[in-house]
């Protein structure tokens, strides 16, 4: 039996904004990792996704039961990936369980690469630092039979890549081919249990910008546009994918080759598939790109629009104002439907203004009001692993210690810093779901009611798109209620934020 290399995604530690659509998908970087593991003949790949696995056994709390995943198949090397910050508790649970397995561990991804020592004290052996999918190979073809990496001074590592063991100091890179467009294409077959509706792909990674609440700082690099269009054709054709979300980090940084794919989407299938992109704000003085999106079949964009507030726009280095946003979300609401998300109650330097609780609200729900978006995510600031953002509450000494907000409540949700005098831990955690009170409102669903009635007459007026898509903007708000009522039911809040005024 050939030894088995598990690649896991941990569940969420709660609801959120990801809980729904990540039920119908799942992260592409642990699909292509596992993809080139599985080149290995002597290695058996398989991905378990815990947040998309409901044909999975599970254990008495609801979560994918490992321990007949064990019985089934033990696994003889485990990845662990640490994209998101909130999810690290439950990779350290898991990691520990698969130790005492006897299993090597590999963690990998953002906060495993800002938090290696850290990640490493808690039964992780290798911590892969950038380019995971490549690197990968070499650790499994060098993992002994005992268990223990061989020969380590002399892997050969891919270019820019890197990683740390506990028994090493870091390893760096001797150069192989590092063209993003040599990947091979991701295969979902390796992903076991999971009903995939929605499938990730991506060509770019890395972004040039510079917002303080922002990790995501490589330097970007990119696959040719051919490539990404071979892999949608790829899965349309094994797969019969029809819906895509592109998660690139940046679009703006190889705005051609985007155009140039979408271009080749059209060519090929019209407007027939289904595509969601995040965009850049400023991409809507580009008309013609634009164009090409919406003759690709791009049905929505998710925009970080941040904040209505010019004042934390400066602060969080956007280089725009709140004016011209509604300028940008006007035009691009003519090519595709628009999800914008916000960060509510965002940490100015010291000694500069801030607005009180009540002032806030009302400069975000006027501001939502004249978007007009199709949807809504407010969230408060996440001062993350390896942000300049986190380096300066740091130092101005209003971060919250991990003893009191430990890593699970970094999902965009709690309160992590000490607000201002002008605003209480209390108005500052209930800032988010205030806002979006107003948008997603029971009153939808009476609207949904009176828009299905007169669905003639605004046909005939309107038109099939204008009635549909007001029609369908009034269900995501009746759900988006639902929704925000059961994160209330689920946060305990009160709890956490009197740990943290005890504090």
């Amino acid at each position: 039996m050939r030894p088995l290399f598990r690649m896991i995604i941990p569940a969420f530690p709660g609801d959120n904004i990801f809980t729904r659509q990540a039920k119908k998908t799942t992260a592409l970087g642990p699909i292509i990792i596992a993809t080139v593991a599985n080149k290995l003949l002597e290695w058996q790949v398989e991905v378990v996704d815990e947040n998309n696995c409901p044909r999975a056994p599970k254990d008495e709390n609801g979560l994918l039961d490992h321990v007949a995943l064990q019985e089934e198949y033990p696994a003889k090397a485990a990845g662990f990936y640490c994209g998101l910050t909130s999810t690290m508790p439950r990779v350290w649970e898991l990691a520990k369980f698969y130790h005492q397995q006897g299993t090597f561990n590999i963690a990998g991804s953002w906060h495993a690469r800002y938090c290696p020592e850290e990640t490493l004290k808690h039964n992780i052996d290798v911590v892969v630092y950038r380019d995971e999918g490549k690197v990968i190979r070499q650790i499994l073809e060098n993992l002994g039979e005992d268990g223990f990496l061989k020969n380590i001074p002399e892997i050969s590592f891919l270019e820019n890549g890197q990683f740390r063991t506990n028994d090493s100091e870091l390893v760096e890179i001797v150069g192989l081919d590092s063209n993003l467009s040599n990947l091979p294409f991701p295969d979902f077959g390796l992903l076991k249990y999971a009903r995939i509706k929605i499938y990730p792909i991506g060509r770019i990674r890395g972004c040039s910008g510079n917002c303080e609440f922002c990790c995501v700082n490589e330097k970007p690099h990119w696959a040719c546009a051919k490539y990404l269009f071979e892999t949608v054709k790829w899965l349309v054709e094994t797969r019969r994918a029809k819906k895509f979300f592109l998660v690139d980090d940046s679009l703006r940084e190889d705005l051609d080759g985007t155009a140039k794919f979408f271009n080749m989407i059209a060519d090929r299938y019209g407007s027939k598939l289904h595509f969601s992109i995040q965009l850049w704000l400023k991409i809507a003085e580009n008309i013609e790109f634009l164009q090409v999106i919406k003759k690709a079949g791009v049905r929505r964009a998710c925009i970080g629009v941040e904040s209505p507030i010019d004042k934390d726009l400066k602060a969080m280095r956007k280089g725009y104002n709140s004016k011209k946003m509604l300028e940008w979300l006007k035009i691009l609401q003519h090519y595709v439907k628009i999800h914008i998300m916000l960060i509510a109650g965002y940490p100015l330097k010291e000694r500069e203004t801030f607005l009180g609780a009540k002032e806030t609200i009302k400069c975000f729900r006027r501001f939502i009001r004249k978007a007009h978006p199709d949807s809504v995510h407010v969230m408060l600031p996440g001062p993350g692993v390896g942000t300049k953002l986190r380096e300066r509450l740091k130092k101005e000494e209003r971060l919250f210690s991990l003893d009191v907000a430990s890593w699970r409540y970094y999902d965009g949700r709690f309160a992590l810093h000490k607000p201002d005098d002008s605003m209480s831990l209390q108005e500052l955690q209930n800032l988010p779901l205030k806002i979006m009170s107003r948008f997603y409102h029971p009153l939808s669903f009476v609207r949904v009611v009176i828009k299905t009635i007169i669905f003639p007459l605004d046909f005939f007026i309107r038109g099939w798109k204008n009635w549909h898509r007001g029609w369908t903007r009034e269900i995501v708000k009746s759900g988006g209620y639902l929704l925000i009522r059961r994160w209330k039911a689920k946060q305990q809040v009160d709890e956490f934020i009197g740990r943290l005024e005890d504090h």
